[in-house]
């Protein structure tokens, strides 16, 4: 059976090497941005974080630089 890849626009939680690629900003960026407690589109499980992309759309969007 051929596993089905679903494109990143339709997920809901992005790993930050997806985030990096859909958004252009760099890994270390990203990981320096979802480190303070007051980001509200990073969701830690365990050690991982994903990013919330409906959420983080709108903070790109509200942003005036990064």
């Amino acid at each position: 059976m051929k596993k089905r890849e679903v494109p990143i626009w339709h997920k809901t939680n992005l790993t930050l090497e997806e985030a990096a690629a859909y958004s252009n900003i760099g890994l270390h960026k990203l990981r320096e941005i979802t480190d303070d407690e007051d980001c509200n589109f990073v969701l830690w499980i365990g050690n991982k974080r994903l990013i919330k992309r409906e959420p983080f759309d709108k903070y790109l969007s509200n942003a005036y630089s990064l």
